[in-house]
C-alpha cells in the first residue's frame, strides 16, 4: 500500500579506520544492534565494498546480502555521491575534488571524469546484482561558481553548462535503464542540480529520462529557504530516495543563507541531528505516505554539535516513530450505503 521501509543508515559518515567502522561486517553488526534495517553503502569506500567485483560477481553480491541478512539487515541502496561529483567538476574545485580520485588520476581532470563515469556505470550493474532498484548520486557542477548573477553572467553560460552536464550523464542514465536502476540525484547546494528549477532544466536536456529521479533531503532545502513540502507535491513522481536529515536556519543581522564564510557551528544554516532542528518531519512523512512512497527512510547523520553514535541511536527511534503504516481501509466506510448507478442518477436528477 506504499508504506516506506526503514530505518536505514547512510554509512558514509560512519566509516572509519577503527573497528567496528572499518569493515561492512563490523559496521553492520553495530548498526543491527541499534535497530537499523537497511544500510546505504558508499560505493567508493573500499573498506566496506568492492565495486568492481560487485559489478561482475553475483557470488560476491550474494555473500554481501547473506552476511547482512544474518544481522537482520539489507542493502537499501548504493550511494555514488563522490563518484557523481567527479563526473562534472568546475576547474575552481579541481584541487579539492582530486582527493576523491585515485592518486594516478589527480591533476588529470579529463581522465578523472572519464573514470568517474565508468565507476557510476559499474555501480548500476552492482545495484542490479544486489537486487536494488534505486541508486543515489550527486550531479557534479560546472555552473555553480556563477550561481549569483554578478558580475553579469554571459548569455548562454548556464545553457552551455547544462548541455554539457546532460551530455555526460545521458550515457550513465542509459546504462541505469539497461540495469533496471533509477538514478536519484540528491538535490544539494554546490551541485548544479540544487533545486526544482535546476532539476527541470537537466531533466529536459536528458529527454525526460525515466531513470532520472530525485533523492529528497529536506535539510538542504531549509538552508536554501525552499518550501520542501511544496517540493514533494510538485516532484513526488520522481522522488525515489529519502535522506532523513535535520537542519535549522537562524538568520541574524550579520548573516543569512550565504553563511558569511563561517564554519558550521557559526553559520545561520546548520545541519542538526534528528529532532534537534526545524524540519517538519511529520509533514514530510505524511506527504510521502499520501503519495505512496514505498522506498527507504535513510538516516544521514550530519550534525555540528552532537556525537555521531548518539545521533544514530536516537535516529532509529525517531524514524520508527515517524513512518506511517499506510492504511488499506477507508475510515468512514462504516457510514457508507450501497448505492446503485440508477440510484446515483436519481440523486443527481439525471434521467
Amino acid at each position: 500500500m506504499g508504506t516506506m521501509k526503514g530505518p536505514g543508515l547512510h554509512l558514509a559518515q560512519f566509516a572509519g579506520d577503527a573497528a567496528p567502522f572499518n569493515s561492512l561486517s563490523g559496521i553492520a553488526a553495530w548498526a543491527g544492534d541499534l535497530g537499523f534495517k537497511g544500510l546505504q553503502v558508499p560505493a567508493w569506500d573500499r573498506r566496506l565494498f568492492d565495486l568492481e567485483t560487485a559489478a561482475e560477481s553475483q557470488a560476491y553480491c550474494d555473500d554481501v546480502k547473506g552476511m547482512l541478512a544474518e544481522r537482520g539487515l539489507e542493502v537499501s541502496e548504493l550511494s555514488t555521491h563522490l563518484l557523481g561529483q567527479m563526473v562534472a567538476v568546475h576547474p575552481a574545485y579541481d584541487a579539492l575534488v582530486d582527493g576523491f580520485a585515485p592518486p594516478e588520476l589527480r591533476g588529470k581532470p579529463a581522465q578523472r571524469s572519464t573514470w568517474a563515469i565508468e565507476q557510476v556505470k559499474l555501480a548500476a550493474k552492482a545495484s542490479r546484482r544486489l537486487g536494488l532498484s534505486e541508486m543515489g548520486t550527486f550531479s557534479g557542477a560546472l555552473a555553480w561558481p556563477y550561481f549569483f548573477p554578478f558580475p553579469q553572467r554571459p548569455q548562454g553560460l548556464v545553457d552551455t553548462a547544462f548541455d554539457e552536464l546532460a551530455r555526460r550523464w545521458k550515457p550513465i542514465l542509459d546504462v541505469c535503464d539497461e540495469q533496471g536502476v533509477n538514478l536519484c540525484y540528491e538535490i544539494h547546494p554546490s551541485e548544479d542540480l540544487h533545486d526544482g528549477a535546476t532539476f527541470e532544466m537537466f531533466l529536459d536536456r536528458v529527454g525526460g529520462h525515466e531513470r532520472c529521479n530525485i533523492l529528497f533531503d529536506p535539510s538542504h532545502f531549509v538552508l536554501q529557504q525552499l518550501k520542501y513540502l511544496d517540493y514533494i507535491d510538485i516532484y513526488h513522481e520522481r522522488i525515489r530516495m529519502f535522506h532523513v536529515k535535520d537542519a535549522e536556519f537562524n538568520p541574524s543581522g550579520r548573516q543569512g543563507i550565504y553563511g558569511g564564510y563561517q564554519n558550521w557551528t557559526e553559520r545561520a544554516g546548520r545541519f542538526r541531528s534528528l529532532g534537534d532542528g526545524q524540519v517538519d518531519f511529520k509533514g514530510i512523512f505524511s506527504k510521502l505516505a499520501q503519495y505512496r512512497y514505498s522506498g527507504w527512510a535513510v538516516l544521514e547523520w550530519e550534525c555540528c554539535l552532537k556525537q555521531p553514535e548518539d545521533g544514530a541511536r536516537e535516529g532509529v527511534d525517531f524514524i520508527n516513530q515517524h513512518i506511517i503504516q499506510v492504511t488499506d481501509k477507508v475510515f468512514d466506510d462504516f457510514a457508507g450505503a450501497g448505492i446503485t448507478q440508477q440510484e446515483i442518477n436519481r440523486l443527481l436528477g439525471i434521467a
